[in-house]
This record gives C-alpha cells, sequence and structure tokens, in this order.
C-alpha cells in the first residue's frame, strides 16, 4: 500500500490549536522566517507560504496593514502590494516553471475567506494535467514537496529581490 503524507494538515483539522491574534500580524513579526514559511517582506506587504497548500509552491501575498477591506488600504500601500504580488508569480514561475496561475482572494467569511479580517492573495501555480485521478476518485490531493523543501526553494529567489531579506520599499 502506498502511503501519503502531509502532516502539517493536522493542524487544520485539530481545531483546538488555532493561535491567538492574526496570524498575518503576527508572523512577519517573528525571527524564525523557515518555521514561519515567511519568503520576503517589503515596508508594506511580504510573501509566505501557505500552511495549507492546493500546489506546492502555493503562497499568499499579504499586506502588513490589518484590515479585511480592500478600500481601506492607502494608494501607497495597495500599489506596493501589487507589485509584490507581480513580483510572487514571476518568482514562483521561475522555481516552478509553471504553466499558469490561479490568483485571487476571497473577500469575506461567506466568500470562503479563511481569514477574513486580513486581505491576502493566494498564487497557486499549475501545469498542464495537474489534475490526476487522486483528487477526483479519491478525494486527495499529492503534495510530492515538503513545505520547508518549497521555503528553500523559494527563498533565495527572494532574498535576491529584498537584497538579502531587508525589508526595502518596493520590490
Amino acid at each position: 500500500m502506498d502511503q501519503l503524507w502531509a502532516p502539517w494538515r493536522m493542524d487544520l483539522i485539530e481545531k483546538g490549536q488555532a493561535p491567538d491574534g492574526c496570524i498575518f500580524c503576527r508572523l512577519p513579526k517573528a525571527t524564525d522566517d523557515r518555521e514561519n514559511l515567511i519568503l520576503g517582506r517589503t515596508a508594506s506587504a511580504f510573501a509566505i507560504l501557505n500552511k495549507f497548500p492546493y500546489n506546492n509552491g502555493h503562497l499568499m501575498v499579504v499586506p502588513r496593514t490589518h484590515t479585511g477591506e480592500l478600500g481601506k488600504l492607502s494608494r501607497e500601500e495597495y500599489a506596493e502590494l501589487d507589485e509584490a504580488l507581480r513580483t510572487s508569480i514571476r518568482l514562483v514561475g521561475a522555481a516552478y516553471k509553471a504553466q499558469g496561475y490561479n490568483v485571487g482572494m476571497n473577500l469575506g467569511q461567506v466568500a470562503g475567506a479563511g481569514i477574513a479580517d486580513h486581505l491576502h492573495w493566494h498564487v497557486v501555480p499549475r501545469w498542464n494535467g495537474d489534475t490526476n485521478f487522486m483528487p477526483v476518485l479519491g478525494d486527495t490531493k499529492v503534495m510530492i514537496e515538503h513545505l520547508h523543501a518549497s521555503w528553500d526553494r523559494l527563498r533565495p529567489l527572494f532574498d535576491a529581490e529584498y537584497r538579502r531579506g531587508e525589508p526595502v520599499a518596493s520590490w
């Protein structure tokens, strides 16, 4: 029998382990970027791997401002966030040779936002034929790379953009 391992998914299942406060406010302030899956930062935004990915390389681009309303970002914050999104797509493409992307955000809980009070864009790399019998028949998604291996693959690209991980005015 083949075994599929995705041990990080247990955090999603165990509701009692929800962290206090907003993870998108707390994690970019922490010092262990690899443990927290932070890929890079700017003054107004950061990129972080999704802890519960749909595909390898699935990341999120998040404003540092804590808001669930797009209109509450300043023009400057939005412009920097938009550039961070464009850069993240380019870097995921370089690292994973993606042939396409699902990019988007869910605004509000009823729209499917898991963290509705802090905006975030999802970037999910896609490849021709990346859906196979496992999710269709087995209701199982095979992740071929551990999250820390994804971080190890992407972080050097973000470091090059961020000048060794230091916040910069723009990407």
